[in-house]
């Protein structure tokens, strides 16, 4: 918060003494942000230059440091610039590379990121892929299993619904027949 303050504090600084000797306006400072590549509205320039600056947020990558470039010529080492502002220029030219290599190097580690982390899922879905078709082999065989038994089960039962009418059949015969020996009929 502090280095963004800090920076706002300089930028007006800059803004006012260059528009007290009339050498630059907001028209000026969108032009050079667009030959920059970037581009910032009249309205963000008159929220930072104006009274109440302090209500608001500025991002510091996306919107002080391109106004900065603009408004400071940072790109540009001129002649007659004294030896503070040359050895400012520099650092911040410096600072800006640094802030750029650092912007490659994070956007290529979120690359390999992004490779590792698709290998992982990938090694994580083959395994899951081979426990699943395991457990359907051991869900197909114990179905099998279920269906064998069931079809034991059915003749089991049958059988033993056999035993019973042959049962039953034989004690009405036996209840049916008179206690003397052979006086029953072989129905």
């Amino acid at each position: 918060m502090t280095k963004t303050k800090d920076l706002i504090l300089k930028l007006r600084a800059v803004y006012q003494e260059k528009k007290q000797t009339g050498d630059t306006s907001y028209d000026q400072i969108i032009a050079l942000m667009e030959q920059d590549g970037e581009f910032t509205s009249k309205s963000t320039l008159s929220r930072l230059f104006g009274e109440n600056w302090e209500k608001y947020s500025f991002d510091y990558e996306k919107t002080l440091i391109p106004i900065a470039n603009a408004l400071l010529d940072v790109e540009t080492i001129e002649d007659e610039d004294d030896a503070d502002t040359r050895a400012y220029k520099s650092l911040l030219r410096f600072k800006m590379s640094v802030i750029d290599d650092n912007a490659k190097r994070i956007a290529e580690l979120q690359d390999q990121l992004k490779e590792v982390s698709n290998k992982e899922r990938l090694k994580y879905q083959d395994k899951l892929e081979k426990h699943d078709a395991d457990h359907q082999k051991s869900v197909e065989f114990l179905k099998r299993q279920i269906e064998l038994k069931d079809k034991r089960i059915d003749q089991l039962l049958d059988s033993n619904d056999r035993l019973l009418e042959a049962n039953d059949q034989l004690l009405k015969r036996l209840i049916s027949c008179p206690l003397e020996r052979g006086k029953c009929d072989e129905n």
